[in-house]
């Protein structure tokens, strides 16, 4: 894939930045500080691990938005895509100084001490270490303090064109991923070896992160998160393959059960087959009833009906879905009480599953996107059973 293909334009990040402030202006607001993590680079193209140093955009109600950074790191955020379209200043401060002073500093500038602005609350990303969290509260005696995924979560939850095409391009590479594993050796070797390749065949394909690798063989398979283990594939056996990687930023998740054959060809028992069907439908399900204006928890249900009334209710033990991004689990979640209705944009997984203690599980993950005409499935891996010989 080219690079330009992996590449948000500069100008995205000053119309979110621009629709932040408007969010800032309708939740009242003095400002928000985000700290290193998703939000940041959502709004500024900033990559960073969170370290003792703060590192902060600072967005006030009026006037400029600043980026605050160590001094070693004034470069790096100078070239982020916000700051080169012109949507922020750097603001370097020196081994020694108060970095939580200064962003006082900033923001009394910014005369959010005037009239009504002193007692609106000040929004603190969710990501930001206690210690600078403490130390900006003391640097701001007096001033409310809220999270700010009350704004952030409303504009990262609709995913914009380009976001859109790199989720597209890393649900493209995760299925071949998936078919490769599904279609190679498997039996003899442990879940940890799948595993291992899992990752390096994700970094081939075009992720620059492989994030995750869920193997589970035989009874492993239903334990939903279990850690890809020692254990050796066996034939006569299925296998839950839950993978998933970051490109540019954006997040893959996808999850196949397939039935290890052997060279005897071993097939599916029947009550296998039984729920193996039994999800797919649940699957289908649920990604039909993806449209505008449904609330989240209406995907839930659609998945959970079917499941329960074939008498498995109380083996499918999780949501069916969560959001994907910049995050592999964001908002919107596709629970039960999530009563939000779904917007053109949103992204997130349908990934129902049975799973049967000590015998074995069944997961069927798509990456689906709410459009104005319904749903639009990101995986074209094939839902159908695989016995495979393994």
């Amino acid at each position: 894939m080219s690079e330009a293909s992996r590449q948000i334009p500069a100008a995205r990040y000053a119309e979110r930045l621009a629709a932040c402030r408007e969010a800032v202006t309708a939740r009242n607001y003095a400002a928000l500080l985000i700290g290193v993590g998703p939000d940041l680079r959502y709004l500024t193209g900033f990559v960073g691990e969170p370290m003792e140093r703060l590192t902060l955009l600072v967005i006030p109600s009026v006037g400029p938005a600043w980026f605050v950074v160590p001094q070693l790191e004034a470069s790096k955020a100078g070239a982020t895509p916000l700051v080169r379209a012109g949507g922020a200043e750097v603001v370097a401060f020196q081994e020694t100084e108060d970095a939580a002073a200064r962003v006082a500093n900033l923001l009394s500038g910014a005369r959010l001490d005037a009239g009504n602005a002193a007692w609106e609350p000040i929004g603190l990303s969710d990501r930001l270490w206690a210690m600078h969290v403490l130390q900006i509260q003391a640097a701001l005696p007096g001033r409310k303090f809220e999270p700010a995924s009350a704004v952030m979560r409303d504009l990262r939850q609709v995913k914009d064109a380009d976001e859109a095409r790199l989720l597209r391009l890393a649900a493209t590479t995760a299925d071949r991923t998936v078919d490769a594993i599904a279609s190679g050796r498997l039996i003899g070797r442990t879940e940890a070896e799948v595993g291992r390749e899992i990752r390096t065949r994700l970094i081939d394909e075009g992720h620059d992160l492989a994030d995750f690798a869920i193997v589970g063989s035989g009874p492993n398979g239903a334990s939903p998160h279990h850690d890809a283990s020692e254990r050796r594939i066996q034939a006569g056996e299925p296998v839950v393959l839950d993978l998933g990687g970051t490109l540019a930023g954006y997040l893959s998740d996808t999850t196949r059960t397939v039935w290890v054959a052997g060279e005897d060809g071993i097939g599916p028992e029947a009550e296998f087959r039984r729920v193996y069907d039994l999800v797919r439908d649940a699957q289908a399900e649920a990604t039909a009833a993806v449209r505008p204006g449904v609330p989240a928890q209406e995907v839930d249900a659609a998945a959970r009906s079917v499941i329960a009334a074939a008498g498995y209710g109380e083996y499918f033990t999780h949501r069916t879905g969560h959001g994907i991004g910049l995050e592999v689990h964001e908002d919107p979640y596709i629970v039960e009480g999530n009563d939000a209705p779904l917007q053109p944009g949103m992204a997130f997984s349908v990934e129902p599953g049975v799973y049967l203690p000590g015998r074995w599980g069944v997961r069927l993950e798509n990456i689906v996107m709410c459009t104005e005409a319904g749903s639009e499935v990101l995986n074209q891996s094939s839902l159908d059973l695989r016995v495979v010989r393994g």
